[in-house]
């Protein structure tokens, strides 16, 4: 194994965890800025407010866009077992 190719197996994955994660992680970003914003407005400062709608959001999230995750690690999982097969 050369360090080209360790380098380019850990670039993909790291371009691959921030493929998947930045769906729920926008989801849960934009809810929690919402919901601030209301507390601002309403100045109702209860820490515990925020987590409910942004634990709905991101399993919605997750369920919406679980199968193409599922797709996308599926095809990286894939890539690494091929270009490991091949070298």
């Amino acid at each position: 194994m050369t360090p080209d190719f360790a380098i380019n197996i850990c670039r993909k994955a790291v371009e691959t965890i921030l493929l998947i994660s930045a769906p729920t992680l926008l989801a849960g970003m934009i809810v929690g800025l919402l919901v601030s914003i209301f507390q601002a407005a309403t100045q109702i400062n209860e820490q515990t407010l925020s987590f409910i709608p942004k634990i709905v959001v991101v399993f919605l999230t997750l369920l919406i866009f679980g199968p193409w995750i599922i797709r996308v690690m599926t095809s990286f999982t894939i890539g690494i077992f091929d270009s490991i097969a091949t070298f």
